[in-house]
């Protein structure tokens, strides 16, 4: 096995014992994340398909700009361009038809592997609502033990309206995990993502930027 096929089956492997093992530690707390999103549900998964993956987008389809942005819910600088620059590319280019924006994520990390799991949870309706609550609270949701941390991400998933039963069966869901980080793999060889957050706009590839640099491009295109 190489060491790619080794990483990809780690951080599945890594994604299913960490929520299983918060089963495991407070049952008694938890009535959301099951047995079944254990590390037996993760070796028994057949193979990965990116097929099943769907971009999560904003914006009108015949925008005459389309920015791919790449980032991971456990990146400051992504939470950064969240709080700030994203908000100003909204209003002014998404809203009014002139960007459509794609978001795809990057797991650099397990946990943000899991916040990716939450967010897609809430299906394109509610999937950049939970983007927002995972980036608002990323100093505190990421803080603790794996357990804590599971269980962090299922107060956010309700808080964004997502049901228990929803909720558990996202997390209890090992073939999806393993497809999503065979389709993370994919798109960051695919554009050559070695940072977070990263931009492709109109298939040209920037590293992060300020808001004026993002203008700047975005009239001239």
């Amino acid at each position: 096995m190489n060491n790619k096929n080794k990483y990809l089956l780690g951080l599945v492997f890594a994604a299913a014992l960490g929520l299983g093992a918060y089963f495991v530690i407070a049952p008694q707390q938890n009535s959301l994340v099951g047995p079944s999103f254990g590390a037996a549900n993760a070796t028994t998964a057949g193979k990965a398909d990116t097929s099943t993956i769907v971009d999560m987008v904003l914006g009108a389809e015949d925008a005459p700009v389309t920015i791919i942005e790449y980032a991971s819910y456990t990146c400051s600088h992504c939470r950064s361009f969240h709080q700030g620059a994203f908000k100003n590319l909204k209003a002014d280019y998404i809203d009014k038809g002139k960007v459509r924006l794609i978001y795809r994520e990057i797991y650099f990390d397990r946990y943000g592997l899991w916040g990716s799991i939450i967010a897609r949870c809430g299906r394109q309706e509610k999937f950049f609502a939970i983007s927002d609550l995972l980036y608002t609270k990323q100093s505190e949701w990421t803080k603790g033990t794996p357990s804590e941390i599971a269980d962090n991400l299922r107060r956010i998933g309700i808080t964004a309206g997502l049901s228990q039963d929803a909720v558990q069966a996202c997390f209890s869901d090992g073939q999806k995990a393993q497809n999503l980080v065979a389709w993370y793999e994919e798109n960051r060889a695919m554009d050559g993502i070695d940072s977070t957050p990263s931009f492709v706009i109109n298939g040209t590839k920037y590293a992060n930027m300020s808001y004026e640099e993002f203008k700047k491009i975005l009239d001239e295109q």
